[in-house]
């Protein structure tokens, strides 16, 4: 007769909860965000008041926006440097249909479609084309920018009262950039619902499974039967409708918009939010919730750098130390893993 002798696994303390919590990386990024608004708090008189506090959120929205899609792209080992390309071409095709009398909706459709298109071509040039997508994406920055040069001929859209639009969707999109729902701005609605959503497809469906399997080893997926292209490709278009998602709102709330400078640039602050967040750049890790915190690290920072009277030159510089101290520490933090 058999005898099965059962092995009970010690209960888990609460020190040993906190002390799991307080390894993990978003525990550093959400404490670096408490102590940066303690020290605002305690510097500045406006930092905590609603009137601030609703500013920060309006204005790390787009950016969270695009936040939110490239966390899927970096988890998946790869990276985007188109984004603010595509920002600027979707946001200015929607306006200039609202300009020339379409409904908002389809308007908006067709701006995120050309996100979508241009996000598709970023994947399927970076995976079938054998492309590093740091090349790929980088000269479809240059295509995308230029094609909105094109088609504007470098004048910027404008969508305003004078335009020729349609009053009752002139109306209808400028609430969407600058309307209120519950009290809180539109653009922080978009972001939040977004990120809600983002966090459900990488931590609840199928598909955020096979992006940490693609991230984590592209050979070791191959073999459990994921089709790593399929996953990848997926990841840049979400990354490009999301981006366009971004730009249309953007120029819901600012209505105008310029081909050479609308978005430029935008792609280094969304990176560096990820990264903060704790992707890694070698793809197979990230949260959304740490890139929701990775993004208020930048608003907070920008805010609270503006309230202290920082010169615009400083704060330049002190964005870029940001950036370069959030790759150091995923790089230093992956290489003792490896170890």
């Amino acid at each position: 007769m058999t005898t099965v002798v059962s092995v009970k696994s010690a209960p888990i303390t609460p020190g040993q909860r906190i002390r799991r919590l307080l390894a993990a990386r978003e525990a550093g990024v959400f404490i670096a965000l408490v102590l940066m608004c303690v020290f605002l708090s305690l510097t500045t008189e406006a930092f905590l008041s609603s009137r601030n506090l609703l500013n920060i959120g309006r204005q790390v929205s787009v950016l969270g926006i695009m936040a939110v899609g490239m966390t899927f792209v970096l988890i998946t080992s790869e990276v985007d440097l188109s984004i603010g390309s595509i920002y600027a071409l979707a946001s200015m095709a929607t306006g200039i249909l609202i300009v020339d009398q379409w409904q908002l909706l389809p308007a908006i459709l067709v701006g995120l479609f050309i996100g979508g298109v241009v996000g598709f071509l970023n994947g399927v040039l970076s995976t079938f084309g054998k492309l590093p997508s740091f090349i790929t994406t980088l000269g479809m920055l240059s295509v995308v920018r230029g094609v909105a040069l094109l088609v504007t001929n470098g004048e910027p859209v404008t969508v305003n009262a004078n335009s020729g639009s349609l009053p009752d969707v002139l109306a209808q999109f400028e609430f969407l950039g600058q309307g209120t729902f519950l009290g809180l701005p539109m653009q922080l609605v978009f972001f939040i619902g977004v990120a809600i959503l983002g966090w459900a497809l990488l931590s609840l469906t199928t598909y955020g499974f096979r992006v940490y399997a693609v991230g984590g080893g592209v050979k070791a997926a191959r073999v459990s039967g994921i089709k790593v292209f399929a996953v990848k490709i997926w990841a840049f278009v979400i990354m490009g409708v999301l981006s366009a998602l971004a730009g249309i709102v953007g120029l819901a709330f600012l209505p105008s918009a310029q081909a050479g400078r609308t978005g430029a640039g935008l792609e280094l602050d969304v990176i560096a939010a990820t990264i903060i967040g704790g992707a890694s750049l070698a793809g197979g890790e990230g949260t959304m919730l740490g890139t929701v915190l990775g993004v208020l690290i930048i608003g907070v920072l920008r805010n609270g750098l503006i309230l202290l009277g920082i010169s615009p030159f400083w704060q330049t510089t002190i964005i870029g130390l940001v950036i370069i101290i959030a790759v150091g520490i995923d790089k230093w933090t992956s290489s003792r893993r490896v170890s």
